[in-house]
């Protein structure tokens, strides 16, 4: 059956392991993050497995950009039957360092573009009976002072989701929200690399250490996080709606 889905933030770490692994189930996938090259790549590759693939490098925080990316997969596909919104780097720093400016930068990705993208497909969505799909994060649980923005963005994610998938119950739209652990990306290992660094220990060291403190046996891989998002959006979970998924290790124990 023709199928379609969007990923967001699709050119590196969990984006563009959910977009590999959503191309064996869906027919067509699209891809948008900034970087053209990287998203080309990522769609070679999604091919190989017989995947259509459309790819949009866009700047999300841009006001006018979620209706540009909506627009687009209509006119290629007519149809959306998934949106995975992954796209958001928020920067980790203490809450008395973070500036207006990178407050506003750290909504406008994660949170707004998200929130503008539902909004935007959210009639294809119902004539498709579709799947949403945010990305927030374990500092929603666990908001520390040296990365403040990163918790009250994720809870503020988390909270969104589930007003949305209020709306959704009314018209066929089963929405969720994933909260990764410690995954290991690109990012996190460079954010690791810098607190061996400052500590002057062995970037081994620095891993032990930070697994110890989140009494994790092992960091998270993009692909574990992909997994339970292709789960989400296949019909074995379409009872699931409003439900904050953890793929976390542990880290959090929930109830």
């Amino acid at each position: 059956m023709n199928s379609v889905a969007i990923v967001t933030g699709a050119s590196s770490g969990i984006g563009k392991a959910a977009a590999i692994r959503l191309a064996r189930d869906f027919s067509s996938i699209v891809l948008v993050a900034r970087e053209a090259d990287k998203l080309a790549q990522v769609a070679e590759r999604a091919m190989k497995d017989g995947c259509d693939c459309l790819w949009l490098a866009m700047d999300l925080t841009s006001t006018s950009a979620a209706s540009a990316v909506i627009q687009r997969t209509l006119e290629r596909f007519s149809r959306i039957d998934a949106l995975v919104n992954i796209a958001g780097a928020v920067p980790a720093l203490d809450v008395f360092q973070m500036t207006d400016a990178q407050w506003n930068s750290g909504m406008e990705l994660k949170f707004h573009a998200a929130r503008r993208l539902a909004i935007h497909a959210w009639e294809a969505l119902r004539a498709a009976k579709g799947s949403i799909v945010f990305i927030s994060g374990n500092a929603a649980d666990i908001p520390k002072a040296s990365s403040a923005a990163v918790g009250a963005i994720n809870a503020a994610i988390e909270a969104l989701a589930k007003a949305f998938a209020d709306r959704g119950i009314e018209d066929g739209i089963q929405v969720n929200s994933v909260s990764p652990g410690a995954i290991l990306t690109g990012r996190r290992l460079g954010m690791l690399e810098k607190a061996a660094a400052e500590k002057n220990i062995s970037l081994d060291d620095m891993k032990s250490s930070f697994l110890k403190q989140m009494r994790a046996s092992r960091f998270g891989e993009p692909e574990d996080v992909a997994e339970l998002l292709a789960f989400i959006v296949s019909p074995k979970a379409r009872y699931m709606a409003g439900t904050v998924l953890r793929m976390d290790g542990g880290e959090v124990k929930s109830n």
